[in-house]
């Protein structure tokens, strides 16, 4: 028996023993069902499978100036204004949802997507600052841990991307066999006042 979920009206079918999206179907305005067969082995979704929210978890978090000013990384590094800007804004992005690095530049008025996968990439934080919650302006599924894949379905994917689309599948975001958003715009938080 597949494993339906849906998200923003359109039902996603999952073949519970391969955990692949197999089906999708939605219903339109005039309340004809379409369908859609996906052959997809990227979402990963067990039978029964709760949605979960991965940045739950027991992580110190440096919340005042003076106890970031003391705060080292594992490589002795104090991370920047820049990056607890970012990591600041991460924290936010509500479970079952995901925003693009260009976004958080945008909405944090400094920086570039590159400053922020750069911030991202050495989160010391992950996951109490969910950094797997990030992809690419055009929906792409984006890189993890410095890791960056192009597109194209051919499914090799390393395997931090790979684990990356495993943490969002857990937490209720899926993507297509090319790796992109399914839901789309639907599934971008924009900040704290789009929800």
């Amino acid at each position: 028996m597949p494993v339906v979920r849906t998200l923003n009206a359109v039902q996603y079918r999952f073949n519970p023993t391969a955990g692949n999206l197999v089906s999708k179907q939605k219903i339109s305005s005039t309340g004809k069902v379409e369908h859609e067969t996906v052959a997809s082995h990227i979402v990963k979704v067990a039978e029964g499978e709760e949605v979960i929210d991965l940045a739950k978890c027991n992580v110190i978090y440096p919340s005042d100036a003076k106890t970031r000013k003391t705060f080292k990384t594992h490589k002795g590094k104090v991370p920047t204004a820049h990056q607890y800007a970012v990591y600041d804004f991460v924290r936010n992005i509500p479970v079952g949802k995901v925003t693009t690095y260009k976004n958080i530049c945008n909405v944090l008025g400094e920086g570039s997507p590159r400053s922020v996968g750069s911030a991202l990439r050495n989160n010391p934080f992950a996951p109490f600052v969910p950094c797997h919650r990030i992809i690419a302006s055009n929906n792409f599924i984006g890189g993890f841990y410095g890791e960056w894949n192009k597109g194209g379905g051919s499914g090799k994917w390393g395997e931090q991307t790979q684990k990356k689309i495993e943490m969002l599948a857990r937490e209720g975001v899926a993507f297509d066999e090319k790796g992109y958003l399914i839901g789309g715009e639907e599934n971008i938080w924009r900040g704290p006042d789009s929800s």
